[in-house]
C-alpha cells in the first residue's frame, strides 16, 4: 500500500510544482514602451510649401568652386577623425557577425590523451585488478586513455533573445553608419566654411593694402600742405598714426590667413602647405538658392536624426532581450567520437565508439534582482533614447528655422552695406578735393577714409556670413553626406 501512495504523493508534488512555476513565470514584469513625439509643422514660415529640397543635392553639385571640391575630396580620404569612425563601423559590423553566431549551433572538436594510476585498494583499482579487458588481457597499469570526437552545443532561441540581440547589433551598426554620414556632413561644412573665411581674409588684406595706398597719398598731400603752411604737424602725425595702425592690422590679417590655411590642412589631413584658391571676385560670388522643402523631410534627410531613430529601435529590442532572461533557456548538447585505453583500439568499432545527447532547461527561480535590474535599466535606456530622438528632431528643426531666417536678414543687410560702401567710396575723393581747397579740416578726410575702410571690411564680412549661412542651412537640412 505504501508503494502505491508514494508515487501518488510524488505526482501531486510534481503537479503543484508545475503550477507554481507556471504562476511564477506569468508574473514576469511588463512595462509600456514610451512613444516618441515626431510632430513637426507643415511648412517653414520663411518658405512656401514645396517638397523640393536642397538636401537631396550631392555636395559636388552644391559646391561649384573646383579648389573647394578638391579639398573636400582629399579630406574624405585623409581626415583622421573620419578614419577613426570607419574603424568603429568595422567594429559594429563584427559585432553583428558575433551576435549572429550566438544563436547557431556551436560544433567543436577535441583530441585528448590521459594517463592515470589509481590505488589498488579503491573501487576503481579493485575493479581494474579483478576485471580483464578481454580473456587473457588485463587492464594496463598505469591506465591510459585516448579519445577524439566532435561535440555540439545549441541554445534553442525559443524566446527570441538571441535573434533580438542580433537585430540590436544590426541596428547599432546602421546607427554607426549614420554617425559616419553625420560626421561627413560636418566635415564638409567645416571645410567649406574655412575655405570661404580664408578667401574673405584675402579680400580684407587686399582692401587694407588699397587703403594704405590711399592713406600714403593723403599723407604726402598733408606734408605738402604743411610745407605750404596750410596744415599743421598735428595733421601729419594723425595721418602717420593711421597709416601705422593699418600696417599693424595688415600683419594681424596675414597671421589669420596662415592659421586658417593650416586649419584647412589639418582637416584635409596633411602637413602645412599653401591652399590653392581663387580669391578674386569674392563679392560677386554666386550664392545658390536654398529650397528647404517641408519640415518632415528632415526626419529622412538628417543623418543625426536617423542615427537617433536606429538607437531608439535598438533600445526597444534590448527590452525584449532583458525580458527574455526571466524565461528558462533550453539547451541541447551532443557528442560523438572514439575512446580507448590504447591507440590501436580506437579504430575498432563499435567497441570504441562513444556518443551522448543531453537536453536541459534552466531558468531563474529565486533571487532575480539582477535580472529585474537589467530589465529596468533597459526600460530606462529606451526612455532616454526617446528623449534623445525628440531632442535631435527639435534641434534639427530649430537649426533650419534659424538659418533660413539668418539668410533672409543677411541679404537685406548686404544690400544696405553695398549702398554704404558706394557712398563712402565716393566721399573719399570728394573729401580729398575739399581738403585741398581748404574747405574742410584734415580730420574729416581721416574719418572718411577710416569709415570707408570699415564699411568695405564689413561688406566682405557680410558676404562671408551669407556664404556660411548658406552652407549651414544645407547641412541643417541633411545635405552633404552623399
Amino acid at each position: 500500500m505504501i508503494k502505491v501512495i508514494k508515487p501518488m504523493k510524488h505526482g501531486k508534488l510534481l503537479f503543484v510544482l508545475l503550477i507554481q512555476i507556471g504562476f511564477f513565470y506569468s508574473c514576469v514584469p511588463t512595462k509600456e514602451l514610451k512613444v516618441a513625439n515626431k510632430d513637426l509643422p507643415e511648412n517653414y514660415a520663411q518658405q512656401l510649401t514645396d517638397s523640393v529640397n536642397s538636401a537631396q543635392l550631392k555636395w559636388k553639385d552644391f559646391f561649384e568652386d573646383e579648389y573647394l571640391v578638391a579639398l573636400i575630396d582629399t579630406a574624405l580620404t585623409n581626415n583622421q577623425e573620419l578614419r577613426i569612425m570607419m574603424q568603429q563601423i568595422d567594429v559594429a559590423q563584427n559585432e553583428v557577425k558575433a551576435r549572429k553566431g550566438e544563436y547557431l549551433p556551436f560544433i567543436d572538436y577535441g583530441v585528448s590523451a590521459e594517463v592515470e594510476k589509481v590505488g589498488e585498494y579503491t573501487r576503481n583499482g579493485a575493479v581494474e585488478k579483478n576485471l580483464d579487458v578481454k580473456e587473457g588481457e588485463e587492464f594496463p597499469e598505469p591506465l591510459t586513455d585516448y579519445s577524439a570526437g566532435l561535440f555540439a552545443t545549441w541554445e534553442l532561441d525559443v524566446w527570441k533573445k538571441l535573434r533580438n540581440s542580433k537585430k540590436t547589433a544590426a541596428l547599432e551598426y546602421l546607427s554607426t553608419i549614420e554617425g559616419k554620414n553625420f560626421m561627413v556632413t560636418r566635415l564638409i561644412a567645416e571645410i567649406a566654411q574655412s575655405y570661404y573665411e580664408l578667401i574673405a581674409l584675402d579680400n580684407q588684406l587686399a582692401i587694407i593694402e588699397q587703403n594704405l595706398e590711399l592713406q600714403g597719398n593723403a599723407l604726402k598731400m598733408v606734408r605738402l600742405q604743411k610745407e605750404a603752411a596750410r596744415a599743421t604737424e598735428l595733421a601729419v602725425k594723425r595721418f602717420e598714426a593711421e597709416v601705422a595702425k593699418n600696417k599693424s592690422h595688415k600683419f594681424e590679417v596675414q597671421q589669420e590667413i596662415v592659421e586658417m590655411e593650416n586649419k584647412l590642412n589639418f582637416l584635409v589631413g596633411r602637413q602645412p602647405q599653401p591652399i590653392n584658391r581663387n580669391a578674386e571676385d569674392f563679392i560677386e560670388t554666386k550664392i545658390n538658392a536654398i529650397n528647404a522643402g517641408i519640415p518632415s523631410q528632415i526626419l529622412l534627410n538628417r543623418p543625426d536624426i536617423r542615427q537617433a531613430e536606429f538607437e531608439l529601435e535598438a533600445a526597444k529590442l534590448n527590452i525584449k532581450v532583458a525580458r527574455a532572461n526571466f524565461y528558462p533557456s533550453i539547451g541541447l548538447k551532443a557528442g560523438v567520437g572514439l575512446q580507448a585505453f590504447k591507440p590501436k583500439y580506437l579504430t575498432q568499432t563499435p567497441e570504441s565508439l562513444l556518443y551522448s545527447a543531453v537536453g536541459d532547461i534552466v531558468g531563474p527561480l529565486i533571487n532575480r534582482n539582477a535580472i529585474k535590474a537589467d530589465y529596468n535599466t533597459a526600460n530606462s535606456k529606451q526612455i532616454q533614447a526617446v528623449y534623445e530622438y525628440e531632442k535631435a528632431i527639435l534641434s534639427g528643426y530649430i537649426e533650419v528655422v534659424n538659418m533660413l531666417s539668418k539668410i533672409e536678414n543677411l541679404k537685406k543687410s548686404y544690400v544696405l552695406k553695398e549702398e554704404q560702401v558706394e557712398a563712402l567710396t565716393a566721399s573719399i575723393d570728394l573729401s580729398t578735393r575739399l581738403f585741398q581747397s581748404a574747405r574742410i579740416e584734415y580730420i574729416e578726410v581721416l574719418l572718411t577714409q577710416r569709415e570707408a575702410l570699415e564699411s568695405k571690411m564689413e561688406l566682405v564680412e557680410t558676404k562671408k556670413d551669407l556664404l556660411l549661412a548658406n552652407i549651414n542651412v544645407y547641412q541643417a537640412l541633411g545635405g552633404g553626406w552623399n
